[in-house]
């Protein structure tokens, strides 16, 4: 298998796919195609036809889009979801209301590893967001995270869809308390992330739009 993503440290979407495959311990090659460059578009729209990342492809099959990528890992590796069908329910709702909400979050907290500065102010609907996702993660430990220390007890897909929120948190100083902040601590101490954030740290590109002078 091999994995086109972009930077590490901005790119949400690449970090998602690159931690499914960790979770399962598939091997894969990895190639970083670095955004904001004249060649940028070209490059990756050789790998991927939607000219976007992360693209996983192996033995001539293209998936691109995270959650397509997930799914098409779990086909293989089922245990990226819970046991249970009511569990896996859930799990697939709260990753696709990540997949598809959070817009003024994505918006004004765009992911930047680098970053630890808090904003100086947030939009209300900022905010809306935010305490929806630390209900989210709330009420998952609280129904279905007593095997272990993640959404569902074991890292999972969810936790892989959520995987950019923890660090946006920790760029821009959101602290949730309780069990929300329980699961913030052990997601950002995961092996995987923190290999990540590592690579990440050591990248020198600067993209103004990511940048934020707030």
């Amino acid at each position: 298998m091999k994995l086109v993503i972009a930077n590490k440290n901005y790119s949400s979407w690449s970090l998602r796919a690159w931690l499914a495959l960790r979770a399962v311990g598939q091997p894969f090659a990895e190639e970083r195609v670095a955004l904001g460059q004249a060649d940028t578009h070209e490059r990756i729209l050789r790998l991927s036809p939607s000219g976007k990342v992360p693209c996983l492809i192996e033995e001539g099959l293209t998936v691109w889009d995270s959650l397509a990528i997930i799914e098409t890992l779990a086909e293989r590796f089922p245990q990226l979801w819970p046991a249970t069908a009511r569990e896996r329910a859930v799990a697939r709702a709260i990753s696709a209301e990540m997949h598809s909400g959070f817009t003024a979050l994505r918006s004004q907290m765009p992911m930047n590893i680098r970053r630890r500065r808090p904003l100086s102010q947030r939009s209300p609907e900022c905010e809306s967001d935010i305490a929806r996702i630390v209900q989210i993660w709330t009420d998952c430990r609280r129904r279905h995270g007593a095997g272990g220390a993640f959404l569902f007890g074991a890292f999972g897909a969810a936790d892989v869809m959520y995987a950019p929120v923890a660090f946006r948190f920790q760029s821009y100083g959101v602290a949730p308390q309780g069990e929300a902040g329980a699961y913030l601590s052990a997601l950002l101490a995961h092996p995987a992330m923190r290999e990540w954030e590592t690579a990440a740290l050591a990248e020198s590109e600067t993209i103004a739009a990511f940048e934020l002078q707030d």
